[in-house]
């Protein structure tokens, strides 16, 4: 298979599994239980979350079609296995975070992801350093993740019982 068939199976095939995943419970501004949560200042408006994410998925899909178009290469197939359980971590944490209020977990899915993304980059990179390249802005924005939701959890130690609605959204600095 060439890399554009490649490329036309994986890249709608992680957005709609990325769709579907966030779409499983109400989440950013759909959900009642996240507006009433105490947030950082750095946390960005409601709307860039699905245009980064699709961007993202995007990016991921063109990494993976890069790896799985480089038949016969030595650590493609851990490459592929990296990438398949850090993506799974990617799909869980939307209704961890967001359907089970587990704010704690969340963050402990993200610093799994987190890591499990560098060493798939690492991987991707012996392989195809261009798919490595690809997997850069989504390490960067997972970071960022792992950071708000941490901060999150801070904020709201009380999150998990909160009922959603029950007190006003604050932005604190």
């Amino acid at each position: 298979m060439s890399f554009a068939r490649w490329a036309l199976f994986c890249v709608p095939l992680i957005l709609l599994l990325g769709f579907l995943s966030g779409r499983s419970v109400p989440a950013g501004d759909d959900s009642l239980w996240y507006q009433s949560l105490a947030k950082p200042a750095l946390t960005p408006p409601g709307w860039m979350f699905p245009l980064v994410w699709a961007t993202l998925y995007v990016m991921l899909g063109l990494a993976l079609a890069i790896i799985l178009n480089a038949r016969g290469a030595r650590g493609r197939r851990l490459a592929i296995g990296l990438f398949a359980v850090q993506f799974g971590l990617n799909l869980a944490w939307t209704p961890l975070f967001f359907g089970a209020h587990r704010i704690n977990s969340a963050t402990i899915v993200l610093i799994l992801m987190l890591s499990l993304a560098i060493a798939t980059t690492v991987a991707f990179g012996r392989i195809r350093p261009r798919a490595a390249w690809l997997m850069v802005p989504y390490l960067v924005w997972i970071s960022f993740a792992g950071v708000l939701t941490w901060r999150i959890g801070q904020l709201n130690m009380d999150a998990q019982a909160l009922v959603p609605g029950a007190r006003t959204s604050q932005v604190i600095g």
